[in-house]
């Protein structure tokens, strides 16, 4: 930004814009290097943008439009507290005014080395028609108001920097969701493939064998009916994983159609110990600090109204000329006498109040209520972040251990349906057993991926209470 310095002449035959801009440009070598941006995410073979759960997080952080509203609102609330502190420090100004009032008729002596001048026809006016004013002027107003002006202006910057947090926090919950939902769309699609690939081989296995004559039409019949099935449920996880990545890709790029990979961290993320999840809400609780700082803001409310009971002091200086002539010093009078016109005048107000029919007391009780209020919000907070900490640990920990029996239980179902197959190729077992068998399978598999979904859901939902959950 280039400095403006503007300086106006306001007068009924003149006005004067003088505008002087001073400007420096710098010049660095490196200047395509300190302005580039962000490197862009990398790319796999086919040229696909690979997306990380992290990079996910911050290109939503730059797109989704209600996180950039709280973002605005917590740069404004910054500066509306730079703006309360330069209230209780001095201003400086310039005042250059050129005032010309009628003549009515009648002449006097000036005392300024004029004899006769027209006297003006407005008696508000100087004894002169012509008035020049040329002063600098600086202001200073002190009431206990400014300084709870800047308290209260700290305490809603410090509320919306909680504000902002929750916010971020929020769409990191869905971000989080909607990652791991879009890698569970992509896994069943997977699941589904093989399925119908395991669906159409049964189908030949049963065609063989009746061929052979070790088993009925109707086995034929059965495997079909399954194979079609699959069919559909592949259908049904294309179609799911396909707007599962648009949805997705909505908050990732400007076109949601853009080819991504989504990769996945590497092992599973750890549950931390209660003790440590507890500690962690303490110190990082968006909430609880949004609370804390809206209390704040109500005790400078009360201050703000007690200071309407307490004197104010303001302090003027101005420098400078407010003559008949635009000139330092005035004319020669008859005496060889001159009138200097540079000079200075000061002035200080004090303002006490008196009387106003207990409009201030009023204002007083009003703050006190709404700061009673506020402190029934905090702990009303303090209580609902034992009680939501309690209950999203215990899902967290709820879904690590189905976790674990779901890894289990499609080990279990992949070794069910090879015995099972292998019973059936030797005559032992009937087709509809390894139907349900190959069911058992592909809903086991299926099981586990919304089991993934729910851990790391349960674990976002925790980190809204504690921020990072990294050991």
């Amino acid at each position: 930004m280039l400095p403006c310095v503007t300086i106006w002449r306001i007068g009924k035959r003149s006005l004067i814009l003088f505008s002087v801009v001073l400007g420096l440009v710098l010049l660095a070598e490196d200047a395509s290097h300190a302005q580039a941006g962000p490197a862009p995410a990398p790319a796999d073979s086919s040229g696909a943008t690979v997306i990380t759960l992290q990079e996910a997080i911050r290109r939503a952080e730059a797109n989704e439009p209600a996180f950039a509203a709280a973002r605005a609102s917590s740069q404004s609330a910054a500066l509306d507290r730079s703006i309360a502190r330069a209230s209780l420090l001095p201003s400086a100004r310039y005042l250059s005014q050129d005032i010309y009032v009628q003549p009515n008729g009648i002449t006097a002596d000036s005392g300024e080395g004029v004899p006769l001048t027209p006297n003006p026809k407005f008696v508000s006016a100087d004894a002169r028609p012509w008035e020049y004013i040329s002063q600098g002027v600086v202001d200073e107003n002190l009431s206990l108001a400014g300084v709870a002006a800047i308290r209260r202006a700290d305490a809603a910057a410090a509320m919306a920097r909680a504000q902002l947090e929750i916010a971020r926090r929020g769409l990191v919950v869905t971000v989080t969701a909607m990652f791991y939902g879009s890698l569970a769309a992509g896994h069943k699609l997977e699941i589904a493939q093989r399925g119908y690939r395991e669906a159409q081989e049964f189908t030949g296995l049963t065609r063989d064998r009746e061929k052979k004559g070790e088993a009925a039409h109707a086995d034929v019949i059965k495997a079909q009916l399954t194979e079609q099935q699959q069919w559909r449920s592949l259908q049904d996880a294309a179609l799911t994983a396909q707007a599962a990545r648009l949805d997705l890709g909505v908050l990732l790029f400007p076109d949601p159609r853009t080819l991504y990979t989504l990769q996945e961290s590497p092992g599973e993320p750890v549950l931390a110990p209660l003790a440590d999840v507890e500690a962690a809400a303490a110190r990082n609780n968006p909430e609880l600090k949004s609370a804390l700082a809206n209390l704040g803001a109500s005790n400078a409310d009360v201050l703000g109204a007690r200071a309407g009971l307490l004197p104010s002091l303001g302090f003027n200086l101005a420098y400078g000329i407010d003559a008949n002539q635009f000139a330092a010093n005035g004319p020669l009078t008859p005496s060889g006498a001159q009138a200097q016109n540079l000079g200075y005048s000061t002035s200080v107000t004090v303002n006490l109040p008196v009387w106003d029919w207990l409009a201030t007391e009023h204002k007083v009780k009003q703050s006190e209520i709404r700061r009673q209020a506020a402190r029934v919000a905090l702990t009303a907070t303090q209580r609902q972040l034992i009680a939501h900490l309690q209950t999203y640990y215990a899902a967290a920990l709820t879904a690590q251990k189905e976790l674990e029996s779901l890894d289990a239980s499609v080990t279990d179902a992949a070794e069910s349906l090879r015995l099972t197959k292998l019973r059936y190729q030797g005559g032992e077992a009937l087709v509809i057993e390894v139907v349900d068998a190959q069911n058992a399978y592909v809903t086991a598999e299926n099981a586990r991926e919304d089991g993934r979904v729910r851990y790391e859901d349960a674990l976002a939902q925790l980190q809204t209470l504690t921020g990072s959950m990294e050991p």
